[in-house]
């Protein structure tokens, strides 16, 4: 019998609650479900909730009965904190979390160089923001409670899957037994020692680099601002690289790498923590400043992915989909984008709206968001870790020459996660004006956001479902296009309508803002009435039109719902 710890995991900032677990015989039978959803992690919760948006309720199941243990995850970015409000928790991690967009990368006591993150007023969110993942798993989970539509079960860990032609019978063990769930669909979201992806025995592609990395945090009164720093080539650990971070409640994050050959369990003894970081600190000049540890972990850099994320009935996800190294902060924040696209894409084949094909689209696009990861993160790991004598050669001339030359300086970029354009897309439209703008977000882009007042977002009011934004001056949308809006909707398909440039409410919109100044119009690239944006539920842009018609419209819908 599966038998989880029930004693709150230690911590001098953060207090675990112990959820009671979800036994089976406290409960009927079990009906077969639509979604089930292995892992509480960032990625699964997402995904839960996403799918709660769309009105797909799911059961979620999870091994631990409380919350991940550390900080693990600590920075977020502005895409990410945009997910988070569709599914009602980026209030709270503004809150309680601090923003930043500057990052130094310092050599021999010298800054040089100084990554600045663009921020604009159009933005509602900070490029990032630290928090420790055990609050953004807190808000989460309360999120999950409220939604009605999600059933979370603590203490329930999978140990089998067998897949038929059209389900999935999964084997759910708990602290007084095994019980069994029949589910249409499997999300496998159990991190990146799937238990799932390994009883497929699914291999995934890619590179693990040798290096290892030590995450402590500590708290520590240090006067530095809430932005990122880098050492490279400490005079206490030479040839490696040190990473710091401020996060909420006094507790900074030192990440050090360590000399090749050394044990994990060596490098975490805790006269070896106290000496580096003792080094650390009067390297900065606060030697002597009193720290306590709170948690600390040993982590190597990996590219690894699926090459598919969708096995029969089984749909991977966040860490059981790939492993990404964190340099960049690519690991949440890209299991969130997983999870948003993962969700709209399987509740659409769900109710009906498209066939099957849909979710080879959401694995094509995701692995190719992680291959374009891989890519990056790889140029990133090689530099902050060379992985030969040759690489280190070139970091270390670039070291060498950063202290008096300005252009090598930009090659300590550590190329920050940023949210993947479906350039390629099935979904996109191959008979728009995409090709025809000169500005605003193309083919498989995000949008872009822009403040409509003090405290008021174009974000705010698009996601859930297919969102039209509209550019026009006139009183109401053209007929025809109504008509195929209501044909669209008839069949259960969910669309908002947005006029864009009225003063006054458009009849045919949902909604309308208006535009006197132009800029609206001038983030998107339209300089005349009639000229449109498709976003799909995810709010990446399908479509986009200089001028729209009622045939280009539907034929759009036709290729975004492949049928």
């Amino acid at each position: 019998m599966h038998q989880p710890t029930t004693e709150p995991r230690p911590s001098i900032y953060y207090d675990y609650r112990v959820h009671a677990p979800w036994l089976p015989s406290q409960h009927g039978a079990q009906p077969r479900h639509k979604v089930v959803i292995a892992g509480s992690g960032p990625a699964g919760m997402v995904a839960a909730l996403e799918l709660a948006r769309h009105g797909v309720p799911s059961v979620l199941v999870t091994a631990e009965l409380q919350v991940s243990q550390g900080s693990r995850a600590i920075v977020f970015t502005r895409r990410s904190m945009e997910i988070l409000q569709q599914v009602g928790t980026a209030q709270r991690m503004t809150e309680n979390g601090l923003p930043w967009r500057f990052g130094n990368s310092i050599y021999k006591g010298q800054t040089v160089f100084r990554m600045e993150a663009p921020h604009s007023a159009d933005d509602r969110f900070f490029p990032m923001l630290n928090i420790q993942q055990q609050y953004m798993e807190e808000y989460l989970i309360d999120a999950c409670a409220a939604s009605g539509l999600i059933d979370f079960r603590w203490g329930n860990k999978v140990v089998k899957v067998a897949q038929q032609s059209d389900h999935a019978i999964v084997t759910i063990d708990t602290p007084e037994g095994e019980y069994v769930l029949a589910t249409d669909w499997l999300i496998a979201a159990d991190g990146g020692r799937s238990s799932i992806r390994e009883g497929l025995q699914l291999k995934m592609e890619g590179a693990s680099y040798e290096g290892l990395f030590v995450i402590a945090d500590i708290r520590i009164d240090l006067p530095f601002p809430t932005e990122r720093l880098a050492f490279f080539d400490p005079t206490w650990n030479p040839g490696n690289t040190i990473l710091m971070h401020r996060e909420p409640h006094g507790i900074w994050r030192v990440d050090y790498q360590l000399p090749p050959g050394e044990k994990p369990e060596d490098a975490l003894k805790p006269e070896s923590l106290k000496a580096r970081i003792d080094a650390q600190l009067a390297m900065i000049g606060h030697g002597g400043t009193p720290w306590e540890m709170d948690w600390c972990s040993v982590y190597s850099a990996r590219t690894l992915t699926l090459p598919d994320y969708v096995v029969g009935r089984v749909l991977f996800t966040g860490d059981a989909a790939h492993l990404l190294p964190i340099f960049g902060v690519r690991g949440a924040n890209t299991g969130f984008q997983d999870a948003q696209s993962l969700a709209w894409h399987l509740a659409f084949v769900i109710k009906g709206l498209a066939s099957e094909k849909l979710l080879a689209n959401h694995s094509a696009e995701r692995v190719g968001a992680a291959r374009e990861i891989i890519d990056e993160a790889g140029k990133s790991t090689r530099f902050m870790a060379p992985p030969t004598r040759g690489f280190r050669v070139l970091r270390d001339a670039v070291l060498s020459l950063s202290r008096t030359q300005d252009f090598v300086r930009p090659l300590y970029h550590w190329r920050t996660s940023r949210p993947h354009e479906y350039t390629h897309s099935m979904l996109n439209s191959p008979g728009d004006d995409n090709a025809l703008f000169t500005a605003g977000p193309a083919h498989g882009a995000p949008p872009q956001n822009v403040r409509l007042g003090a405290d008021d977002f174009l974000l705010d009011h698009l996601g859930g479902g297919f969102d039209l934004l509209y550019f026009t001056d006139a009183a109401s949308l053209p007929q025809p296009l109504q008509d195929v809006i209501a044909e669209v909707r008839g069949r259960g398909v969910p669309v908002r309508v947005t006029a864009v440039g009225s003063a006054t409410p458009v009849q045919g919109a949902d909604q309308t803002f208006a535009d006197a100044d132009g800029h609206f119009r001038q983030r998107y690239g339209i300089s005349a009435s009639g000229g449109a944006y498709l976003l799909r539920p995810d709010q990446h842009v399908c479509a986009r039109w200089l001028t729209l018609d009622a045939t280009r419209l539907q034929a759009a819908f036709h290729q975004a719902l492949p049928q």
